[in-house]
């Protein structure tokens, strides 16, 4: 491994505008599942259609909550693992511009990356469903997790519905991100990906863009992508080894 470790650091020092895109995979070291693995994938005992869709969301809100307070426990209670912290190692040093998420927890941000587009919302925040206030999630998650029984989180102002500022299925990505995050992928002469199944759209295609006009790709994570033969590098590991011992190649040789 020691090889592609190697050359994963040459591609990121001698990188003129290098981006990162993390998925599930980056969080599961912190203790927060992934969606879709069989053994602690989110979907495993539940219908996303049902319980995480915006249809559902808006016609049976308990469903949604029951089925994420297992999950928002996890976020509160994880922390940004080695591998959120080598990517925002390599910010400091100047060669990583963005980091592109997939994830809501927020570790990115707690782990000291300072530009971060969070295509997939974040649990930072909730909004009301019909007059659209928007709140600190902070307070209201904590009255939500330590409560039992635990209602349904409500607007002070309406008595609203409190929807988390996630994307849910059939719901819109944010616009801004989205378009951020495309524009720092065409820009990228490098883009390091950890972490993601490479998937889920419209992210899964944030790799193509870098590479239409020539830039490298870097892919970490344990299992196959549809990306691995035509990356430059591939490191089937895990990002919270693979990704430090990168960054510390990268800061060894400059």
């Amino acid at each position: 491994m020691q090889g592609l470790i190697d050359a994963a650091s040459r591609l990121l020092r001698e990188a003129r505008y290098a981006v990162a895109l993390t998925g599930a995979g980056i969080s599961t070291p912190s203790g927060i599942p992934d969606f879709r693995s069989e053994t602690s994938g989110l979907w495993t005992n539940a219908n996303p259609f049902e319980v995480a869709s915006l249809f559902g969301f808006r016609y049976q809100p308990r469903a949604f909550f029951e089925w994420i307070r297992p999950l928002a426990q996890r976020i509160v209670e994880a922390s940004p693992n080695s591998a959120h912290i080598a990517l925002a190692r390599l910010e400091t040093l100047g060669i990583l511009k963005s980091v592109i998420t997939q994830n809501i927890d927020l570790l990115h941000t707690r782990a000291g990356s300072a530009t971060v587009h969070e295509v997939h919302g974040h649990i930072r925040e909730m909004t009301c469903i019909s007059c659209f206030r928007v709140y600190d999630a902070a307070p209201i998650l904590k009255v939500f997790l330590e409560s039992d029984p635990w209602e349904v989180p409500l607007c002070h102002a309406c008595g609203g519905v409190l929807k988390p500022n996630v994307v849910l299925f059939g719901e819109q990505l944010p616009a801004r991100v989205l378009l951020k995050a495309e524009q720092d992928s065409r820009q990228a002469d490098v883009m390091l990906v950890a972490g993601s199944s490479l998937v889920v759209q419209p992210a899964a295609d944030l790799p193509r863009l870098v590479q239409r006009h020539g830039g490298k790709l870097i892919l970490v994570d344990l299992q196959e992508t549809s990306y691995d033969r035509t990356a430059d590098v591939v490191i089937h590991g895990d990002v919270a080894d693979v990704l430090p011992r990168i960054v510390s190649q990268v800061e060894s040789e400059m």
